[in-house]
């Protein structure tokens, strides 16, 4: 049973969000092709899902190493406390760093996970001495380097959400 606010998808939905996961800059006419519909069917529903918020942006997916990224972190971040000050000082910093790519709210033993990738191991240190640990906020942090990633996908799981 979907959410409240989920959008009901069925399989066409389905087989539209499938081939702009896999190319995203798809024309709407070979869109349409590919999932069996006319153009304007397929360009009313995609304007569906991108209003509904299922599809949220468009992007270009970058190679880190291409760009001289070759090193990537995870970094679990204990805070201080958890007053609305301090959850404000950290987010600030996250904010402005660009080295952050992800940060996730966690449960468990730390409060906080971000993914941050840079040239080097020296400029991940700068952004640990310089930026994050100096934040007042923050009373731990530690780090997992990515040693070689396994997998990597933006694709999610789609299903539909209701019969047709």
């Amino acid at each position: 049973m979907p959410a409240p606010n989920e959008l009901m998808l069925d399989s066409t939905d389905v087989r539209i969000l499938r081939e702009l996961q896999k190319d995203g800059r798809l024309t709407n006419q070979e869109l349409a092709k590919r999932v069996g519909l006319s153009s304007a069917p397929c360009w009313r529903r995609l304007k569906r899902l991108e209003e509904s918020h299922v599809i949220d942006n468009y992007a270009a997916l970058l190679d880190p190493e291409a760009l001289g990224l070759t090193v990537t972190v995870y970094a679990a971040v204990s805070l201080d406390n958890h007053h609305e000050a301090t959850v404000r000082s950290f987010d600030a910093v996250i904010r402005e760093r660009p080295e952050v790519l992800e940060c996730y709210s966690m449960s468990g033993q730390y409060d906080y996970l971000l993914k941050v990738v840079a040239r080097n191991m020296s400029d991940y240190e700068r952004f640990l001495s310089g930026h994050l640990l100096p934040c007042p906020a923050v009373r731990a942090v530690s780090t997992s380097f990515v040693l070689k990633r396994k997998k990597f996908t933006t694709a999610l799981p789609v299903e539909k959400t209701h019969g047709d």
